[in-house]
């Protein structure tokens, strides 16, 4: 199948959830300034993206169904002249059509207009936008900017919100979205090796990290799914460790977690091995137990199984392995060293969007599985992910290739650290 025809049947499945005399407008985003005249760079709203394959700012889609039929527009910028010699053409609408299926293509500059005179003629009585709002003080996304401006000038209309749809829709993954998380794991597992590789104590975490930025630039890769964590040491004990500007000295460990991203789409997988190669006795207790903590939720892993009962299982292994080496007394101890959950969503977005509460698993749905343990009294900060496939059968471990066990991890590096 063409990928136009993969974004034509969403567009067909997204239409199908709204009703008549309705109409829906998805943004494709701005890069914002940085400063001066840059830019930062830009990435694509992952829900336009999902119906148009278009990966260029400032478009807009227009969707509406009423009794005379589907209407898709597709609005882009126009043929930028000049500005041409300095950063590229603009997409033309020949190219917009080929890569979307949509063969209405209009100006940016005639959006507005159009809307006000399309919804008037055809007694349009519901707009639907992405109104997505994690945080009410943070600057209005392009959907909520535009709900504003429809209550202004169109008070009679009634606004619903697409967020719920895109969420169920984008939960389970197509097979051409599986293709290219693949990719993106793949790239991944490699950049990871490349760390172990080059990895010596006394090395500093961005020099690490540096290993793995260029094997993603070296297959390709422009962007990471998100910043890398290369964590040394008690380091590895705040989850979201970012400055990645110390020394990791000899007897530590480090923990990365990194994710490449191809065509739009996010791997993500953590790896914690010893900067010299070398576990520690204590090391390697605590890395089994995170390991087979792992192997438990994964193998848990099937269709009709609650989502939250993946979390629930992993703390009740913990609380016994951990009351075993004396670390906890209540299984409420747990949470001072294990306190974040053990799995979401994986797709274009690196947390993808998909509800969790009272949600059980279905085939199609792809999970991280990340059980940690962060014991900073000992210095040890341990997580271990991988991607994982819900199947019809039970589940896939999409990053079965990337090595994990203790043998695994010292063998490779004496082979190549020597």
């Amino acid at each position: 199948m063409k990928m136009k025809e993969a974004f034509k049947k969403n567009r067909e499945k997204l239409l199908n959830r709204i009703e008549m005399f309705s109409a829906a407008v998805i943004f494709a985003g701005k890069a914002p300034y940085k400063r001066g005249d840059e830019r930062y760079p830009f990435s694509p709203d992952r829900n336009f993206y999902y119906l148009t394959g278009i990966d260029r700012e400032d478009c807009i889609l227009f969707l509406a169904k009423t009794r005379t039929g589907v209407q898709e527009t597709l609005y882009i910028p126009r043929d930028n002249g000049e500005m041409a010699k300095w950063v590229g053409a603009n997409m033309t609408a020949e190219e917009a059509t080929e890569i979307s299926g949509i063969t209405d293509i209009s100006v940016i500059d005639a959006f507005e207009s159009d809307f006000a005179a399309y919804i008037f003629k055809n007694g349009i009585k519901k707009m639907w936008l992405d109104l997505e709002n994690r945080e009410w003080n943070d600057a209005l996304s392009p959907s909520l900017e535009f709900a504003k401006k429809v209550r202004e000038n169109a008070p009679h209309m009634i606004i619903g919100d697409l967020y719920p749809d895109f969420s169920e829709m984008r939960v389970i993954k197509e097979d051409w979205e599986l293709e290219r998380m693949r990719k993106a794991m793949d790239i991944t597992r490699l950049g990871i090796e490349e760390m172990m590789k080059t990895a010596k104590p006394g090395m500093m975490e961005y020099e690490v990290e540096a290993a793995y930025d260029y094997v993603l630039k070296k297959n390709g890769v422009k962007d990471r799914a998100f910043g890398t964590i290369a964590a040394g040491g008690k380091r590895g004990t705040i989850l979201h460790y970012d400055k990645n500007n110390q020394i990791v000295e000899d007897g530590e460990l480090i923990l990365i977690d990194a994710g490449a991203q191809w065509g739009w789409y996010a791997g993500d997988i953590s790896r914690t091995f010893p900067i010299n190669g070398k576990f520690t006795e204590r090391q390697k207790l605590v890395y089994n137990i995170v390991l087979e903590g792992q192997r438990r939720v994964i193998e848990a892993i099937k269709p009709g199984v609650p989502f939250s009962s993946l979390n629930e299982l992993l703390k009740d292994y913990y609380f016994d392995a951990l009351k075993e080496i004396g670390l906890v007394e209540t299984k409420e101890d747990v949470a001072k060293y294990y306190y974040h959950g053990v799995s979401h969503y994986l797709g274009a977005e690196t947390h993808d969007i998909g509800r969790y509460i009272d949600r059980s698993l279905q085939p199609g749905m792809v999970l991280t599985v990340e059980p940690g343990l962060y014991i900073e009294e000992w210095e040890i900060g341990i997580r271990i992910e991988d991607d994982v496939l819900v199947t019809e059968e039970g589940n896939e471990v999409m990053t079965a290739a990337m090595i994990k066990t203790v043998e695994e991890i010292e063998a490779f590096m004496e082979k190549y650290n020597g």
